[in-house]
């Protein structure tokens, strides 16, 4: 692996960071991609440390246009073989569809459905003359049921779960792994503690670690695995909203903040 590079994308916080960590145990050069600059600098300096590998990092918006074939380049003008892609950056907003600001509804599309897809394309090509590759594309157990209140964000999550299907179909023959992670309720600086009592959601199975998330998630891609959602809880919940009639959410979100003026 000593010539080989993963890059992740999200990789300064939270599941993205929990990868780098285990794919850098694993001896994989490291390229580390989010919009935190010096978070990035301070990660270069130790995981290159702790793990004995090559690490370098990119700053950038990863919900502009450019940024999928900027990071591509960059990749080719270093001479770095991606083997392993990580799909991971994200970010959601509650709210209604229609009350959405769109510069962040924009945002969000762009970096879950259009940077995803052309990160998958750009190197999945690369992987594909080499015939080896890995590529694990982060969606949601919200890709399984509709809800009001996450439009953006449920609906940005089913294409992800969708195209890394169609994917792992097209790559299959060439010998390129391709998994979705699909993560529930996970303890990262997306909830606000003082909102989210992360350590009871957690002790109750409600919310698991970034660390968990991430584990699961290696261990299926390495395994050929189409998918995982990761937690037992997890699971569970997710069986129970799949099974929840459209007709009983739209009474229970007349009760909820974000549709209380709605008749």
């Amino acid at each position: 692996m000593k010539h080989s590079y993963a890059l992740i994308t999200g990789a300064s916080s939270g599941i993205g960071l929990e990868i780098s960590k285990i794919l850098g145990a694993k001896g994989y050069n490291l390229i580390l991609v989010s919009n935190q600059g010096e978070v990035l600098n301070e990660l270069v300096a130790e995981f290159s440390e702790a793990f004995k590998v090559k690490v370098c990092s990119i700053d950038i918006d990863l919900s502009k246009e450019e940024a999928p074939k900027e990071i591509f380049d960059f990749c080719v003008d270093q001479q770095l073989e991606v083997e392993v892609l990580i799909n991971n950056a994200g970010f959601f907003f509650f709210g209604e569809a229609v009350e959405a600001d769109p510069k962040l509804a924009i945002d969000l599309v762009n970096l879950h459905v259009r940077t995803t897809s052309l990160m998958c394309t750009f190197f999945g090509k690369q992987m594909k003359q080499r015939k080896k590759g890995y590529i694990l594309n982060t969606s949601s157990i919200s890709a399984y049921k509709d809800f009001p209140g996450i439009s953006y964000y449920g609906s940005s999550k089913a294409y992800i779960k969708s195209f890394t299907r169609s994917v792992r179909t097209e790559l299959k023959r060439y010998g390129i792994h391709v998994t979705c992670l699909l993560p529930g309720a996970t303890a990262t600086n997306l909830y606000d503690p003082t909102i989210v009592n992360i350590p009871k959601a957690k002790k109750w199975g409600i919310m698991i670690g970034a660390d968990k998330v991430a584990r699961s998630g290696i261990r299926a891609l390495f395994r050929n695995r189409s998918k995982v959602v990761p937690g037992f809880m997890t699971n569970l919940m997710n069986g129970f909203a799949r099974a929840t009639p459209h007709w009983l959410i739209y009474l229970i979100s007349k009760r909820v903040k974000y549709f209380d003026n709605q008749d």
